[in-house]
């Protein structure tokens, strides 16, 4: 599910960060204090060496880092070469209250993932 596809203010190249095929972006067990939304490239969650997902270009990942505070449950792997943008707490309130409907899309994102692992 792409989040915003033509979402501008995510496209600055100075938080863009850049992946190689393979290269890991972070690790089940860390501290989570932000999330990333994909500028370009797939990226892989796995957990317990299982592909849980392949995430696109306008897909984020790492969402629950910045709501609940808790550490990273999954591993999330560069399947290409991808660039990123890492968003954290005070970058994910500013878009939240400057674009109500990027909260709306982050709260879509996480209920269809949580229902397709319901349905498994």
């Amino acid at each position: 599910m792409s989040l915003l596809p033509n979402f501008h203010i995510l496209n600055n190249d100075k938080e863009v960060e850049n992946y190689s095929a393979g290269q890991i972006i972070f690790s089940e067990g860390q501290t989570g204090e932000d999330m990333y939304y994909i500028k370009s490239g797939e990226v892989t969650i796995k957990l317990d060496g299982k592909d849980l997902i392949t995430l696109g270009a306008g897909e984020i990942f790492g969402e629950m880092a910045l709501i609940d505070s808790k550490i990273r449950y999954a591993n999330a792997i560069a399947k290409t070469d991808c660039a990123v943008v890492a968003i954290n707490e005070k970058y994910f309130n500013f878009l939240v209250q400057e674009h109500p409907y990027f909260a709306l899309n982050v709260m879509r994102v996480l209920a269809d993932r949580l229902r397709k692992q319901t349905q498994s």
